[in-house]
């Protein structure tokens, strides 16, 4: 069987009791960062051997995990933080299992989208994750994609990139749309900040973006 085990964004104990026993009992864990994780699993006195399972290499090891899987494995699959799968590694390795008809069992756990959007006071009865745009070609085709949207949007976004994000999306949603800004959700230097589009441009403009964000922003009425 494969297990899709989510981890914490933040503060370690956010891991579910089901969470740390199916790590303990899983004959091998697939880590997006062997390092990283490690210190999940030491805190937690799991010792159940690691492999390394990422975007650069998750081509090339889904078909022998497949293989280890039927042959009798139970393998878990781990990212450095929140839900393998959403805007991280894990898509392919369910969907080849699913083909070759490998039970799959998804942890209920942590992520990021959720936690905020719910901080954000927008509309959450409908709504849509968009995760990280695309960095260089295809972006302004995606911004144009959502001028219309009226569910609330969800987005990842880097530091680096925060300002950007946020100046193209005022100029293609109109600098008075409402948004929040959550960073380092479930960690210590956790914060939301409210406002419109041109509001949050102006704040993290004059006050530099450190952390994790996640960006939600207000459907077209």
């Amino acid at each position: 069987m494969l297990y899709v085990v989510p981890t914490p964004v933040g503060n370690l104990d956010d891991m579910t009791f089901r969470a740390v026993r199916v790590l303990k009992e899983a004959d091998l864990i697939l880590a997006e960062d062997t390092r990283t994780s490690s210190v999940l699993l030491h805190h937690y006195d799991i010792h159940t051997p690691m492999q390394s399972h990422h975007k650069f290499n998750e081509h090339q090891t889904v078909g022998s995990v497949v293989e280890r899987i039927k042959a009798g494995l139970n393998v878990a699959l781990i990212s450095d933080a929140g839900t393998p799968a959403i805007s991280d590694p894990g898509f392919m390795l369910v969907r080849a299992c699913v083909e070759a008809d490998i039970e799959v069992q998804t942890l209920p756990g942590a992520t990021a989208c959720i936690p905020a959007l719910v901080n954000s006071g927008l509309p959450n009865d409908r709504f849509c994750f968009e995760g990280f745009l695309p960095q260089k070609k295809g972006r302004l085709t995606r911004l144009n994609q959502i001028k219309e949207e009226t569910r609330t949007m969800i987005f990842y976004e880097s530091p680096f990139r925060v300002v950007k994000t946020l100046q193209q999306l005022a100029e293609a949603l109109g600098n008075e749309r409402r948004a929040s800004v959550s960073r380092e959700i479930s960690k210590i230097h956790e914060q939301t900040l409210h406002g419109t589009l041109q509001e949050l441009v102006t704040h993290f403009t004059a006050t530099p973006p450190k952390g994790e964000f996640v960006i939600i922003v207000a459907g077209k009425k």
